[in-house]
């Protein structure tokens, strides 16, 4: 039961790893100073969630990922391909973060339908939680671009 609780959590470090390194790029490519904060903010909040699981897979007794996922860094070598095409707008940037957001909500929620020990599941918990309110928020704001880039 260890190994697989620890290789679960494993799986939501990469999911929160590819989380920080996609929002630090979205926010060094952001052009509104106000996008790059929110940006930064959740990049250091996928951080902290990654070290956190991290010690969680080091109390199980297993080893914990420090990198992201091959498919999240895939992910950003196209948004890289796309920027040097077409350049990123905000709305574009706020778009594929939600996208990302998309994913770590699936994760998540996938993890939370697996028996886990009440400290684990109260951590994946929080966790999601604060997936939740990240992608409302990014949500929120391309909304919000999307209605002013048509006006």
């Amino acid at each position: 039961m260890s190994e697989k609780i620890t290789t679960l959590l494993n799986e939501l470090v990469e999911t929160s790893k590819n989380g920080e390194l996609g929002f630090k790029a979205a926010a060094e490519d952001a052009k509104n100073p106000q996008l790059k904060s929110v940006f930064a903010s959740r990049a250091s909040d996928c951080a902290s969630g990654a070290a956190e699981l991290q010690a969680l897979v080091s109390q199980l007794g297993g080893k914990p990922e420090d990198s992201g996922t091959v498919a999240g860094a895939v992910h950003r070598g196209w948004l890289n391909l796309k920027a040097a095409v077409t350049g990123r707008s905000d709305l574009s940037i706020l778009e594929e973060c939600e996208k990302g957001e998309d994913v770590a909500k699936k994760n998540y929620g996938d993890a939370l339908k697996e028996p886990l020990p009440e400290n684990v599941r109260a951590v994946v918990q929080k966790q999601y939680d604060g997936v939740l309110k990240n992608h409302d928020q990014i949500r929120d704001l391309r909304n919000e671009y999307r209605a002013a880039e048509k006006a």
